[in-house]
Formats: structure tokens, C-alpha cells, sequence
């Protein structure tokens, strides 16, 4: 099977998360239905980005941890383990600007030298968009809630807390951006 669709990384998703994160699980499964609305928009790349969608916390499994960071345990895995499409495995690694986790980890340079950020904004964008409008029990949210959801989840003074305030004006913005492709290709925003 092709290490890039969409019913492979459901099978691994499951796999990782249904059993030892049932709720991550969850969030994953909301992140592919939202992946799945964007197929008009995305073409030939809707199955990547379905397949990213899926598997982009699949690093928090807790056999997986390694560093702690998921966006990097998780794309290592695919690597690693799989044999993943480097797409793919980059969207992973670099899901809902990840980057700037990983400078408040020390690790933003072992992540740009191992997983360079995809340069394909659309791709990045509507990853950001799946995984930022589903909440952790996979229902559909706002941008604006999914943060602040995450700040009351984590705390405000914590690495989580403080990385995705800094993210916010640039998920708020990829987010309005895929919901502009999505009405210009007829599809409204939910």
C-alpha cells in the first residue's frame, strides 16, 4: 500500500492512537473529515493532505515520545519506521506552525534541518485549518476557540500556552485563508 493515503494512515492512526489515546483519536478523525471538505480546493493533493490530517498527532503516542515534541516524534516515526512520503512526513513534522514550539523546545533547528518546512501554502494552510477548527473531541470549532481552548487546556505561562499565543495571528490567518478558497470553490465555511 502507498505510504501517502489516506486508508494506510487511517489504518496507522488507529493503530497508535485509538486504544492508548482515545480522544486524540477522536480529534484526528475530525481533522481527516475536515481535510476531506477540502478536496475541491486541493485536486491531486486532497489525498496527502487527508492522510496528514490523520496522522499529524500521531507522535503523542506514548511509545512514540521521544523528545516529547509529537510534531518531530511523529514525523520520525512515518520516516522511520515507514518509509513515508517526504510530503508527508514533512506536513507532519510542521503541522499548525510547529516551529515555533519547537524554538520554545530548543529544537527548531534539529526540525528545519530534518523536516524543512513544505513550501506549498496551500498545503500548510489547510493542514492548520483541519487541525484548528477540531476541537480534541473532533467537532468543528473557530480558530479564535481551538486557542483559547488550548491556552485553558495547557495554562498561559506554560511552553504550550505561550507557543500558541505566539502561533494565533498566523493560524487566524491561514485559517481565513483556506475558508477563502473554500467559498471561491463554492464550499462555505461550517
Amino acid at each position: 500500500m502507498s505510504t501517502s493515503t489516506p486508508d494506510w494512515a487511517e489504518q496507522i492512526a488507529q493503530q497508535e492512537l485509538a486504544t492508548s489515546l482515545p480522544r486524540r483519536w477522536a480529534h484526528s478523525q475530525g481533522v481527516a473529515r475536515q481535510a476531506q471538505r477540502l478536496a475541491p480546493v486541493l485536486g491531486p493533493d486532497a489525498a496527502l493532505l487527508i492522510a496528514a490530517a490523520v496522522l499529524h498527532d500521531v507522535g503523542y503516542t506514548p511509545r512514540l515520545a521521544v523528545t516529547g515534541f509529537h510534531p518531530l516524534d511523529g514525523a520520525r516515526f512515518l520516516r522511520d519506521e515507514h518509509g513515508a512520503d517526504e510530503r508527508l512526513v514533512r506536513l507532519v513534522a510542521n503541522h499548525s506552525v510547529a516551529l515555533l514550539e519547537a524554538e520554545e523546545r530548543g529544537l527548531r533547528e534539529i526540525l528545519e534541518r530534518e523536516f524543512p518546512l513544505l513550501d506549498d501554502q496551500l498545503l500548510v494552510d489547510a493542514l492548520i485549518f483541519c487541525d484548528m477548527t477540531t476541537t480534541p473531541d473532533g467537532t468543528l470549532t473557530s480558530a479564535r476557540d481551538r486557542v483559547s481552548e488550548i491556552v485553558a487546556r495547557y495554562g498561559a505561562s506554560t511552553l504550550v500556552g505561550r507557543f500558541i499565543q505566539r502561533a494565533g495571528p498566523e493560524i487566524e490567518a491561514a485559517v481565513a485563508r483556506t475558508e477563502h478558497r473554500l467559498a471561491a470553490a463554492g464550499d462555505q465555511p461550517r
